[in-house]
């Protein structure tokens, strides 16, 4: 280094900086670290914000960013301050990226995965939040295509609730679970399953009938269930009329029928589990079990 001039030459930086010479070099001659100039005998002298570059150029590497993509973020960070907070943001995305590897390990520690479990759970994890919020938008989009109704649209928009970022500690948990969503809503049975539960609700409000249902469900024959009240039982069909009007018309009791034979689907409140426990949330309550008992009493009792 100049004492006079506080410059150093590809050499010195190379020690400073624990770089190979080459690399510097390279990168000089790419312009996302130029020389602030060249001694007499024509060497390459850099200055303290080239040094400042030079460690975010390398941060920024080691992220995976491409030397073009860095060129156009240096050129409009001149200033050593805020190199320095670009640094730091470069920083934060790298522990972050840390955070999530350390989780998908934990996962990995717990159990015996395949080959393809492990790619996958890898894949998943460094998606983007808007790549993962594209993964359950195209899902919903599929399942609520055509179909303009307000209660259809207020549940789309909850089942598109998946939060932006993965926690930045998230649990083995959580990326159990986002791998698990991300493979629930590609599977195509599952995705014609809630198609024809959207269009069972399209003409006649039962959705809208299912979200006032769901309540007497779970308090009756969820009670039921516990009690272990078979739903063949004669005791069954008093907790049915409790739930379901004993002068509902047969034939909108066959609709019913039908209609419940879709929402007793395991698959889809697993949907609503795995988006609480992204969010951090417990899981509701299991309903599953009580709609099955309720379909099983109607056939039995109606």
């Amino acid at each position: 280094m100049n004492d006079a001039t506080d410059l150093y030459t590809i050499g010195q930086l190379a020690r400073r900086t624990g770089l190979q010479a080459r690399t510097i070099r390279f990168w000089s001659d790419s312009g996302v670290v130029p020389p602030a100039r060249r001694s007499s005998g024509g060497y390459r002298l850099y200055d303290a914000e080239a040094v400042a570059r030079l460690d975010l150029v390398r941060t920024l590497r080691d992220l995976g960013l491409s030397l073009d993509a860095i060129q156009q973020i240096l050129e409009k960070q001149v200033p050593l301050r805020e190199l320095a907070e670009t640094h730091v943001k470069a920083l934060d995305a790298e522990i972050r990226t840390l955070k999530v590897r350390r989780a998908v390990l934990r996962v990995l520690a717990k159990r015996d995965s395949t080959t393809e479990e492990i790619t996958l759970m890898h894949a998943l994890a460094r998606l983007s939040a808007r790549e993962r919020q594209q993964i359950i938008d195209e899902f919903v989009d599929g399942a609520f295509a055509d179909v303009i109704d307000e209660d259809a649209t207020l549940v789309a928009e909850w089942m598109r609730d998946v939060p932006s970022e993965l926690p930045e500690e998230p649990t083995s948990e959580q990326v159990d679970a986002w791998m698990e969503l991300a493979e629930l809503v590609a599977d195509e049975s599952f995705r014609r399953t809630v198609r024809q539960m959207v269009l069972s609700g399209r003409q006649d409000n039962r959705l809208e009938f299912g979200l006032n249902l769901r309540p007497l469900v779970l308090q009756h024959a969820a009670d039921a269930l516990e009690k272990g009240i078979p739903p063949e039982s004669p005791g069954a069909s008093v907790i049915l009329d409790r739930i379901i009007p004993v002068e509902l018309p047969a034939e909108e009791t066959v609709s019913l029928t039908d209609w419940l034979e879709l929402v007793a689907e395991p698959r889809v409140e697993r949907y609503w589990q795995l988006l609480n426990l992204l969010r951090g949330l417990p899981p509701a309550p299991e309903a599953v079990p009580a709609f099955q008992w309720l379909l099983a009493a109607l056939r039995a009792h109606r």
